[in-house]
């Protein structure tokens, strides 16, 4: 019996919680419809749920709807400034967190900011973990990063995660090309990915991206007349790339109808995989990094 290939995708709830993404036209996704999203995700064998305590509302709607069959990530959010008490601070948060999403226990825990598991506040932190992790309430502790340098940093630290969740997409190829992407599978950690589709910018046609991406029109162009070439939409390319790396544990998706999320199981249970040009790959932060955008 062959292993359904959807098994991979996790599904990304921000859009429960928040009005998130650019190409996202839909907005706040209401409770009945994160509902029939939710039913038709443990059908078709997606079975991690991706949320965070800074995504608004998204930990108290699962809750209330029941995700008991999932395996839920949640993420702690920064480390707040200032003389806190980090371990009161860290079990608050993921006690209410388990409380929120009325679950016995996290699949996974990770950090929204990766530098926070470093120095003296950091080895309080990682020991609370640890500590929680011991006891059941958490399967899996990780880190959430922004460039694969933050990841040398963790190792020059000696700290050992269960989980790393990166940004990865045709436009934005850090993880691989740095050579973390094949380390991490050595060391046996899960490889988590978001930004599938670069926060929908790469599923916007030439005429509806915003102006600010004029700058980058030229990489743009390379995109566009690829697929028209190619036969192929943005959202079976970028769907087709990330499942093709096979250390890739789970793809990141969100979405804001059932629709949208059948066509994507669609695309990822075919056999085809589509591998697009390197010369599609940008460095450029203020590209690649939604977080520069619109400044």
């Amino acid at each position: 019996m062959s292993i359904s290939k959807s098994s991979k995708l996790a599904l990304g709830t921000v859009q429960f919680g928040l009005n998130y993404g650019i190409s996202n036209n839909n907005g706040l996704v209401k409770k009945n419809q994160a509902k029939l999203i939710l039913s038709q995700a443990i059908k078709s064998n997606i079975n991690t749920l991706d949320t965070a305590i800074v995504y608004g509302e998204s930990e108290s709607i699962l809750g209330e709807i029941g995700i008991s069959n999932f395996h839920v990530i949640t993420k702690l959010p920064a480390i707040p400034r200032g003389n806190i008490d980090i371990r009161k601070w860290a079990i608050d948060n993921i006690y209410s967190s388990i409380k929120k999403l009325n679950v016995r226990n996290l699949y996974g825990v990770l950090l929204h900011k990766s530098v926070d598991i470093l120095g003296e506040k950091g080895k309080v932190l990682n020991e609370v973990l640890v500590e929680l992790k011991s006891k059941g309430l958490v399967e899996k502790i990780g880190a959430s990063i922004y460039d694969p340098k933050e990841l040398d940093d963790i190792e020059n630290a000696r700290i050992e995660l269960d989980i790393i969740q990166a940004p990865f997409n045709v436009f934005d190829r850090r993880l691989e090309l740095s050579g973390w992407l094949e380390r991490l599978e050595s060391m046996e950690t899960e490889v988590h990915i978001r930004s599938v589709f670069l926060q929908g910018l790469l599923l916007l046609s030439s005429e509806e991206r915003p102006k600010y991406f004029s700058k980058w029109e030229t990489h743009f162009k390379i995109w566009d007349d690829w697929l028209q070439d190619n036969s192929i939409s943005a959202l079976e390319s970028c769907l087709k790339f990330v499942k093709s790396y096979s250390n890739i544990d789970i793809s990141i998706v969100g979405v804001t109808n059932v629709n949208q999320l059948l066509e994507i199981i669609s695309i990822f249970e075919d056999n085809d995989n589509k591998i697009t040009p390197k010369s599609l790959i940008s460095n450029d932060q203020l590209l690649i990094n939604p977080t520069n955008w619109f400044k």
